[in-house]
């Protein structure tokens, strides 16, 4: 989709949908104005008669407005201040666009009636997911990218982080929602070459060798009981300042039936979610290369299938991770926590300031925080509060969860140094936290649990049903201001 600014009377603008927004009691803002007093106060009237809706994620389409070029004026219900709210702005630009997507359209323009560079980056990434779907083997699209996207709001630094964020973020979910026999490990490796090479990353890609010679044998035996091998891919960029890099960190099992702790269909279905922790880091990482941030960045992802094979570990397994930490196997389920033993392990060799790692990791998460929020858990709680400060700064909805000491006890294990899962259902998210913790040694470390709004089951508003591309625009506000 290509995107752009441009200047002039938006009345006179001859494009196929103009987007404009509408906050509570009928107040238009930015180009909203111009366009009523040209088609002679029409929409003002409409929004009196309440045929207009002013909530947000509602979109009133009118066709043919007279004194207006457009041959279709959008109104975006903006709600209560909308317009100066990024978390409210994505949902209004998103909806808008998504309502349009219906149909083909060769050039749409938006205006929110906003300078604010975090705003109109989210808005920016919103409007350009929300005409993208996950329909990607459908012949009849039922979501229709734009041709061409104009902006009519004046701040070009937003225009082209909000536009790398945004196809950033429609990378993620392109991988998030190709189905398991498309992007298993050696795909999702080779298409994070392809990226690499088209956006001047520095790549590794270690192979089933390799691993074995790195000592990865957390990693490997989860992968075992798959046909497909595994790989542990590290991307590298430099920046332009000379300073520790930042290390982010992604789970990627391509694909997870639960290994012998088998998952049932309805919980398995939707398992080509569970490598969005990568697909972020890969995201986010091509984001960061297209800006030339100047923070250096190192993004790592491993990849592996959790499947059922004659080689699955077991249930009782003891593994040894790269580390030499010992790991009692008491869920096949619990696999994440398990790859991403040794990718942290990994990362820690490169002494980076700080770790973040991504993962589509504890159902518990889900159940404390539900659907729309990240659990955040850490060993730095300044750590934690720039990442949270990113977040709601790109109004991206992030929540601290505690990691009290207590929590260590639930993973000890009485025939290994740790165990993979805690004692019980309660507190999940954070048990899995606390045996990632032991992999990071004292740098700064921040977990994103992104299980909940990695993946929508069902369309929003603003989104199409399947991956959401979650955390790639705070990750990128975070490196930038790092």
């Amino acid at each position: 989709m290509k995107i752009s600014t441009v200047v002039g009377n938006a009345s006179r603008m001859d494009v196929d949908a103009l987007v404009v927004v509408a906050g509570e009691g009928g107040k238009l803002v930015g180009a909203g104005q111009e366009v009523d007093a040209a088609s002679g106060g029409s929409i003002q009237r409409l929004l009196a008669n309440g045929e207009i809706s002013t909530k947000v994620g509602k979109s009133t389409l009118l066709y043919h407005l007279p004194g207006v070029a457009a041959k279709c004026v959008v109104v975006a219900g903006g709600g209560d201040g909308g317009n100066e709210k990024p978390g409210v702005v994505s949902r209004i630009a998103g909806s808008a666009a998504k309502r349009l997507s219906d149909r083909k359209r060769a050039t749409v323009a938006f205006s929110i009636g906003c300078q604010d560079t975090d705003v109109l980056v989210s808005a920016i990434a919103a409007a350009i997911n929300g005409a993208s779907g996950q329909d990607l083997f459908r012949s009849e699209k039922n979501i229709n990218p734009f041709g061409e996207l104009l902006w009519l709001d004046q701040n070009p630094v937003a225009l082209r982080i909000g536009s790398a964020v945004g196809n950033s973020m429609l990378l993620a979910r392109e991988l998030v929602n190709l189905p398991p026999n498309y992007i298993y490990p050696e795909t999702f490796a080779r298409r994070a070459a392809e990226v690499a090479l088209s956006s001047g990353l520095e790549l590794e890609i270690w192979d089933e060798l390799r691993l074995r010679r790195e000592r990865c044998d957390s990693l490997l035996s989860v992968a075992a009981g798959s046909t497909r091998p595994p790989r542990l891919v590290v991307l590298r960029y430099r920046g332009k300042k000379q300073s520790r890099p930042l290390a982010i960190v992604g789970k990627g099992v391509t694909f997870d039936s639960g290994g012998l702790s088998i998952k049932p269909t309805e919980s398995m279905v939707t398992m080509k979610c569970d490598m969005a922790g990568a697909a972020t880091v890969l995201a986010t990482m091509q984001a960061v290369a297209t800006l030339e941030l100047d923070n250096p960045v190192i993004g790592l992802v491993g990849l592996v299938e959790n499947m059922l094979g004659g080689g699955a570990y077991k249930l009782g397994d003891v593994l040894t991770a790269r580390s030499g930490k010992t790991i009692e196997v008491l869920n096949t389920d619990a696999e994440g926590r398990l790859v991403l033993a040794d990718v942290l392990d990994v990362a820690c060799q490169d002494q980076p300031a700080a770790i973040i790692d991504l993962a589509t990791l504890t159902g518990a998460c889900v159940v404390a925080l539900g659907t729309d929020v990240a659990g955040a858990m850490t060993n730095n709680e300044e750590l934690q509060n720039r990442v949270l400060g990113a977040a709601k700064a790109c109004g991206e909805l992030v929540w601290p969860l505690p990691m009290f000491a207590h929590f260590d006890e639930q993973i000890q294990s009485q025939v290994a140094d740790i165990k993979n899962i805690g004692d019980g259902r309660w507190g999940g998210a954070i048990t899995a936290a606390k045996f990632l913790e032991q992999f990071v040694g004292n740098t700064p470390w921040v977990h994103l649990d992104i299980a909940g709004p990695a993946f929508n089951d069902k369309p929003k508003s603003h989104q199409d049903a399947g991956g959401t591309g979650c955390l790639v625009n705070t990750l990128v506000k975070l490196i930038s201001t790092w």
